[in-house]
């Protein structure tokens, strides 16, 4: 959950900003908090397709699921004898 003061201060300043202007000090605050928030819906979204079954993408194969990346790159070829 996206705490409560981050976004009380990504709203004062967006207020601010509107009213009388952000100083070079107010716009670097603002950028940090943004991308606070940006974390926290990322990692929101990403817990919410995991809950449903779905893998992201980025995330490098360990050999533990059956897609066909993990069968091809991840599994000991077989060794026959003769």
């Amino acid at each position: 959950m996206i705490p409560k003061d981050l976004l009380e201060q990504i709203n004062y300043l967006a207020k601010k900003q509107r009213d009388e202007g952000l100083t070079a000090e107010d716009k670097k605050q603002q950028r940090g908090l943004r991308e606070r928030y940006l974390e926290y819906v990322r990692g929101h979204v990403i817990d919410t397709l995991e809950s449903a079954g779905f893998k992201p993408k980025n995330r490098k194969h360990d050999g533990a699921c059956d897609c066909e990346t993990c069968s091809l790159e991840h599994k000991p070829e077989k060794k026959y004898l003769h």
